[in-house]
């Protein structure tokens, strides 16, 4: 493919600069956005930066949206289909697909006017009416918070008591401590089984043939205990169209290519032996998926996008086995404080004992004079990814590479992948969920 020109917006965090990293690496011209300012220099010395996106529109063969808010607000979707009425190829959302994360009741809205079997739920606006029906139907409960602080991960709680107690209060404390930011919560019941997300890459009328199946780590503490973060690290491998697409995904395609729908869309399940059951959305880039995802595409990163944004039907070449991201961290991730922040992580080292150091992807970093230095207020430096024929073979290539680097005070998860080697993967075959 020729030297095509690329616009990255992150207009809100700043996410995606692995990714214009990688196409930049492949010869194309990238500008890079970022509209929060505690962000901009983030990428610095990586990727070339702009401070003016829509300036640059003219400019760009492709435009990719890193999520789907612009500051406090759900926005680029409408953005993206503005963009895509003046003729631009862009990968992004759409109104509605935004609000398939933004509004979790009309996510689940949208899957049962397409068939796709979902867990039972309710959305409540006041705290008393949710405790009400807990105490009424006891069973456990999974707290999700609507709005803007659904992106503080700690607030989703997962209810573990058979009356429903610890739900009911957890719903009162919340009341106290986030009332006046929490607009609504869904409350769904508990399902036990594999957790396992479904990830298409779709065109605007179509999905590509390959599908990307991942398994997320929540949890900062490995054991999966601790507080809820964004993610500590993913597992995957990719696969055809089988049971858990064609059940899920599979069933929205026409909804999505009504929309003109572009780029990865993931839905998150419980999977067990009785049935498929959705859990939510992520209509937008996974982060560190994307880190993954690129890791394990063995054809041209850009020539996919390019080829996604303009309907092309992309073929994409990638690994056949099995992968693994591992998300390194520094104080006081997952919490915000400043100080801490300040005396333990701000501009700090990231230094490598290779001197070609492989499977690295940059989220909050930037490299001055040659040096990888930590960026930004988050505390998420890098991501650390591996590959192999088995998933015993990928967590090794990850590790090994995890030892050869050297942050003060970083810390990450141990056992990514260990799930799927300690009963998942046998559970899911078991069930006939990954055959053709």
């Amino acid at each position: 493919m020729d030297t095509k020109n690329f616009l990255f917006c992150s207009l809100d965090a700043a996410l995606i600069a692995d990714l214009a990293w990688q196409v930049h690496r492949e010869g194309h011209d990238v500008k890079y956005y970022i509209e929060a300012e505690r962000d901009r220099e983030i990428g610095d010395g990586f990727v070339p930066k702009t401070d003016d996106w829509r300036g640059n529109v003219a400019w760009a063969d492709v435009i990719v949206f890193d999520d789907i808010w612009v500051g406090s607000e759900v926005g680029t979707g409408e953005l993206a289909r503005e963009l895509r009425e003046q003729g631009k190829a862009v990968v992004g959302g759409t109104p509605n697909t935004d609000r398939l994360e933004a509004d979790r009741g009309y996510a689940m809205d949208v899957l049962e006017d397409h068939g796709v079997n979902t867990v039972a739920h309710h959305v409540f606006h006041d705290f008393d009416a949710g405790i009400r029906h807990v105490q009424a139907n006891p069973a456990p409960y999974v707290i999700k918070p609507l709005g803007e602080v659904q992106n503080v991960k700690r607030l989703l709680y997962v209810g573990n008591e058979n009356d429903g107690s610890d739900v009911v209060d957890v719903l009162r404390a919340y009341e106290k401590a986030w009332g006046h930011r929490m607009t609504g919560f869904q409350l769904q019941r508990k399902v036990e089984g594999v957790e396992v997300a479904i990830c298409g890459f779709f065109d605007g009328e179509r999905f590509v043939d390959r599908i990307n199946f991942n398994f997320e780590h929540k949890k900062l503490f490995p054991g999966n205990i601790g507080p809820s973060t964004g993610e500590m690290g993913t597992s995957m491998f990719w696969a055809g169209r089988n049971r858990l697409f064609e059940e899920t995904l599979g069933k929205l395609a026409g909804w999505l290519a009504d929309e003109g729908y572009v780029g990865s869309i993931d839905i998150n399940c419980i999977v067990n032996d009785t049935g498929i059951y959705p859990l939510e959305f992520t209509p937008r880039f996974g982060y560190p998926t994307i880190a993954l995802q690129q890791e394990s595409v063995e054809s041209s990163t850009a020539e996919f996008f390019y080829d996604l944004a303009h309907g092309n039907a992309p073929e994409v070449e990638v690994h056949d086995g099995y992968q693994v991201a591992v998300r390194v961290v520094l104080p006081p991730f997952p919490f915000d404080d400043p100080t801490t922040y300040d005396e333990n992580s701000r501009n700090a080292a990231v230094v490598f004992e290779t001197e070609r150091p492989e499977g690295i992807h940059i989220e909050d970093a930037k490299k001055v004079d040659g040096q990888w230095r930590v960026a930004g207020d988050n505390g998420m430096p890098i991501v650390v990814t591996g590959t192999g024929e088995t998933m015993q073979q990928a967590r090794k290539q990850c590790y090994d590479r995890l030892d050869d680097i050297v942050i003060p005070n970083m810390y990450y998860r141990d056992d990514i992948g260990e799930r799927w080697i300690d009963g998942d993967g046998d559970r899911l075959h078991a069930w006939g969920y990954l055959g053709p």
